[in-house]
């Protein structure tokens, strides 16, 4: 009982870290948020969080063992997460590029309407479950705090419900913080600035990924 609870306890500091350290995803819901409002972040999030769980089961099951040691799944994998990437650069570029007065309110309800929540939730799951980094963490990561002696599948399970609680909590945060920010108003030009930023960000970490 006392190694399953230093396991735990390793564990949660170990992936509240990796949780508050920016990245892809903590862009996306911030990108999202800023897109089409709290319900769009956070909807983001939980796709981010899902993909957590699909890991966790390639883990267990040493499927993701497997994708690390043959080159050219591996390989497809990386190409794949990397051209994601820099599909959702292009996007934030593309609206750092509008140019004209921002929109009436009327107008920008009917904008965040045609983003639906599966389009959200979509963005969010695919860019975690096509991010390398992220299986080459559960795979590597994962099995540290997982007891022998116990159910491999389960604690694995287990863990990334953990996982998937801290990540929701701060990225939902951060979808709150962007929200309240925006509510002090923010002009167009800034916007646009935020958005190249973020866009430049995504399709430099694709192009990254794809030369590693």
């Amino acid at each position: 009982m006392t190694l399953i609870s230093d396991l735990f306890w390793a564990y949660l500091v170990a992936i509240t870290l990796l949780t508050i350290t920016p990245g892809v995803d903590t862009l996306l819901v911030m990108r999202n948020t800023g897109r089409g409002g709290l319900r769009d972040g956070c909807v983001t999030s939980v796709g981010i969080c899902s993909g957590l769980f699909i890991h966790a089961t390639l883990s267990a099951l040493g499927i993701s063992l497997l994708l690390v040691e043959t080159a050219w799944a591996f390989s497809a994998l990386k190409w794949a997460g990397a051209c994601y990437l820099v599909w959702l650069g292009i996007g934030s570029l593309r609206q750092a590029l509008r140019r004209g007065d921002a929109p009436a309110a009327k107008d920008v309800t009917v904008a965040r309407r045609k983003v639906g929540l599966a389009v959200s939730f979509r963005e969010g799951l695919l860019s975690n479950v096509l991010n390398p980094k992220t299986a080459l963490f559960y795979m590597a990561l994962l099995p540290q705090f997982v007891d022998p002696a116990g159910n491999a599948f389960q604690q694995s399970l287990m863990l990334a419900g953990v996982h998937f609680l801290l990540a929701m909590l701060w990225q939902c945060g951060l979808a709150w913080v962007v929200v309240t920010f925006r509510s002090l108003g923010v002009n167009a030009r800034v916007k646009r600035t935020l958005n190249g930023l973020t866009g430049g960000f995504f399709v430099a970490m694709g192009a990254k990924l794809a030369s590693t």
